[in-house]
């Protein structure tokens, strides 16, 4: 007998599975048609894959026919079928919709392609979760043939997986588009860091109004980093410059300016005519100085929390970046963590002593104070499960000559762990950066040191795996998006999505109606909003339905971002500088 033969419920998930990967590609990649903006070459790739999967689909169907469908099971049967065909007409719609496209033109994408594209690719990830997930729970109820026969199949929707988002990569450099993206992340780059130094830099600092903030949060130097953050977007939202107090920092004595560049190069002095604490925007307003609590004691709150984006970058932002709120905290923690000379060396040092280069994924193990309190213990395996993903589907854009990971961990036997296991790798790490980790030894400068050189590694690496509930790794995604136009997919938590702590609600947006499948889902219906609780990268998110106050699971294809704006200032003296220095 057939490993599958006599399961409908395993052919009907292959056929659901199989037409919900049509559903995205063929139906989300083309929704409309009034935006002439692919790249025929590039969209041709793509119809080759979906004609492909259309005969796969075909040959799934014609195998469920031939298996005698227990009773009570031919309605669903039937459901499933008709499904299929449905998915196919749409297939058919979206091959005569992608014919009618004309060439890209010079002025990068239109915002509706961008959208799509980045829609399409989530949507292929989701897929992929979902299926991976169900297929295990079925496998490790059948018996083995029926696990040998489920891990091939894994292995074939894997490839195929790989093979669409290899096609949408492509698709994303097609026509000159590759070539505006850097254009356009630099240009908007270049704006904030603009502001950010005119604001720091005011003619005459004895009248400057400052906002004061002590970087001696009780906390390791990721947390305190994104302490100074969020101080500096509460100065760049009311117009103030900021005033870093560093003095006795737990890590370097000296001062924040002992390892990095002074946050202001005119105004260091905290003194000013009246000085009181937050109160404010609106109550502060004739207070010179500042003094901001942190922001688990801030009260009130002004909108410039994250995961607001600037009103008049949000157009932009839509069209350039898959998680705008992403890019935002990221141009703050890129004016902050300019080195000083002597770090810039070390970095250089560091990089030729390890033999760092590309390819290269990086891997981050947090374990010792983090472990049984804010995360669950991950074995390596589970990070290198999505290492081998990701060279897999590396090797189908660059060559790739070694597996190398750069190992980053506060676990110092961690490194022969995974040497042992994973002989076929090349594991590039400074085990002295893992003993410096460690809680007896954590709070001094070599221990600061040691977190730098790590977040700067991780950062520079093309894929990213780590639990987003450590600071260190957030740190590097966000200094990730300084270094590409676009590195909000170049990650995979073992934990938690991103998240920036004291920000204020992540909300999402139901598209699509969701009927609960069991006890455990939400119902959803187009528009309602959803306070996102979290990603279990099973294809559900979990978060709370606002309009029903229910908690529960919902598949994370069928809702989408709310992206909160700001009435941030626009600084136009420095855009004209901007503009004049270009010129």
């Amino acid at each position: 007998m057939r490993p599958w033969a006599g399961s409908w419920r395993w052919i009907t998930l292959v056929l659901l599975a199989w037409g919900t990967l049509l559903f995205y590609i063929g139906g989300h990649l083309v929704r409309d048609s009034e935006h002439p903006e692919r790249s025929s070459r590039e969209l041709s790739k793509i119809l080759a894959k979906l004609e492909r999967l259309k005969q796969q689909n075909e040959d799934l169907r014609r195998m469920a026919e031939s298996l005698r469908i227990p009773e009570g099971q031919a309605e669903a049967g039937s459901l499933a079928a008709g499904r299929l065909r449905s998915l196919e007409d749409q297939l058919t719609r979206a091959k005569q919709k992608i014919h009618s496209f004309q060439k890209l033109t010079g002025d990068g994408p239109g915002p509706t392609q961008e959208e799509l594209r980045r829609k399409a690719e989530n949507g292929v990830k989701e897929f992929w979760y979902f299926v991976r997930n169900e297929v295990k729970k079925l496998a490790n109820t059948e018996l083995s043939e029926r696990q040998k026969y489920a891990d091939t199949l894994l292995q074939d929707l894997g490839h195929q997986e790989r093979s669409i988002m290899t096609d949408l990569y492509y698709l994303s450099q097609a026509d000159g588009v590759g070539d505006w993206r850097t254009k356009e992340a630099k240009d908007l780059s270049d704006l904030v860091q603009n502001r950010i130094t005119y604001l720091q830099n005011p003619p005459d600092c004895s009248k400057a109004r400052k906002l004061v903030c002590n970087i001696n949060k009780g906390c390791g130097y990721g947390c305190q980093l994104h302490h100074v953050v969020y101080c500096f977007m509460i100065a760049y939202g009311t117009q103030r410059t900021l005033i870093l107090e560093s003095h006795n920092w737990r890590y370097a004595p000296g001062g924040w300016e002992t390892v990095f560049l002074p946050v202001s190069n005119t105004c260091t002095d905290r003194s000013g005519a009246s000085t009181g604490h937050w109160s404010g925007e609106a109550h502060d307003k004739d207070v010179q100085v500042v003094e901001l609590p942190i922001v688990d004691s801030l009260h009130p709150r002004p909108p410039y929390l994250p995961l607001a984006i600037p009103e008049d970058l949000a157009p932009r932002l839509h069209r350039l970046h898959g998680d705008p709120s992403v890019w935002w905290v990221s141009q703050f923690v890129k004016y902050l963590v300019r080195p000083q000379g002597w770090l810039e060396k070390e970095i250089q040092q560091s990089t030729a002593k390890l033999g760092f280069k590309h390819p290269i994924i990086g891997v981050h193990v947090r374990r010792t104070d983090k472990v049984g309190t804010e995360a669950a213990f991950h074995p390596i395996e589970e990070y290198m499960l999505h290492v081998e993903e990701q060279f897999q589907l590396l090797a189908r854009r660059v060559r790739v000559d070694k597996k190398r990971v750069y190992l980053a961990t506060d676990d110092p036997s961690l490194l022969q762990e995974a040497k042992t296991k994973y002989p076929d790798y090349e594991f590039i790490s400074d085990n002295s950066i893992s003993w410096s980790a460690g809680l007896h030894n954590r709070y001094t400068e070599n221990s600061l040191r040691g977190v730098i050189l790590d977040i700067h590694f991780l950062s520079q690496t093309d894929f990213l795996v780590c639990t987003f509930s450590s600071q260190v790794c957030r740190v590097a995604y966000e200094i990730m998006q300084t270094l590409h136009p676009d590195a909000s997919s170049f990650f995979y938590s073992l934990d938690d999505i991103y998240y920036f702590g004291g920000q204020n609600a992540h909300n999402q947006i139901a598209i699509y109606p969701h009927q609960p499948r069991n006890s455990e889902d939400i119902p959803l219906e187009p528009g309602d909003v959803i306070g996102v609780a979290g990603n279990h990268w099973d294809g559900y998110s979990k978060g709370i339905n606002r309009k029903l106050g229910r908690t529960g699971l919902y598949p994370s294809y069928k809702v989408k971002e709310k992206i909160e704006t700001v009435k941030y200032p626009l600084y136009p003296e420095a855009d004209k500088l901007l503009n004049s220095q270009k010129k």
